[in-house]
């Protein structure tokens, strides 16, 4: 999954891909280098971002939305939003996946929405604090919970994602707990997608880098990622990710990388 920021204030990439056709242009990079899904996003959920209203979410990935899906109608595109009125808008224009942040438990309309269209959602763990009771049975119990809420609503079981929520409501040490014990999430019987793509957590482990120089931790996180048994993969940087997604899919998954010995 690659990641299209088209916001002013996104932590790693803001302000790169606001103009449509340079967001376009990006996209069709991503997929050139092998992305399965382009994840568009119109508002930040960096820390201490500033919340964005419905309508201009809706300015910002709705012609971006467009515009992708008319120059590679084949495409998979998700919206990655929290407001049920630009995921509906979204799916509409075009978008096969719904992106929710809080896991269907912000905005309440979210999981109908994605019931009413019948496309797949990643459901994340949030919370507003770091404090936990068993940090990864929490981050369970309440992925149950947006399970429970997507199901409710009458989405299919079978086109629900689980997101641990890396870098959201978690310290970098919880962070980096959750990641060594992602395994555990396999419980829950749904395909895994993690998003470690340059965060702070990685900057902080290797002694302060800046978000565009964090790509080596990024691949180490995914190559765990996947061997804990991640599905997806939401990166920054497409081209090189790729590369250890097929590696590790080699090593972890026989045949499932495209690897056949050949």
């Amino acid at each position: 999954m690659g990641i299209l920021n088209v916001t002013p204030d996104s932590f790693s990439d803001g302000g790169q891909w606001i103009d449509v056709s340079q967001a376009v242009a990006h996209a069709l990079e991503m997929l050139r280098d092998g992305a399965d899904i382009i994840d568009v996003g119109g508002e930040s959920t960096r820390p201490g971002h500033e919340p964005v209203p419905a309508d201009e979410e809706l300015r910002r990935v709705i012609p971006v939305i467009r515009a992708i899906r008319e120059h590679a109608p084949d495409s998979i595109i998700s919206i990655d939003s929290y407001k049920a009125q630009v995921a509906d808008a979204a799916v509409t224009a075009g978008a096969k996946i719904v992106n929710d942040v809080w896991g269907f438990l912000r905005d309440p309309d979210m999981a109908q929405v994605a019931a009413k269209h019948k496309v797949p959602a990643v459901v994340m763990h949030n919370q507003e604090h770091t404090e936990y009771e068993d940090l990864i049975h929490d981050i369970i119990r309440s992925l149950r919970r947006s399970i429970r809420t997507a199901v409710a609503a009458g989405l299919p079981p079978e086109l629900i994602i689980i997101d641990p929520g890396i870098g959201f409501g978690k310290t970098a040490l919880q962070n980096l707990d959750t990641m060594r014990e992602m395994a555990e999430l396999r419980v829950l019987g749904r395909p895994i997608l993690l998003g470690t793509s340059r965060k702070s957590t990685i900057g902080r482990v290797l002694g302060g880098l800046p978000a565009t120089d964090r790509v080596e931790g990024t691949a180490a996180t995914v190559a765990l990622g996947i061997e804990r048994g991640a599905e997806i993969v939401r990166v920054h940087d497409v081209k090189y990710m790729k590369r250890v997604a097929m590696m590790t899919d080699a090593i972890v998954r026989p045949g499932r990388g495209g690897f056949t010995g050949e």
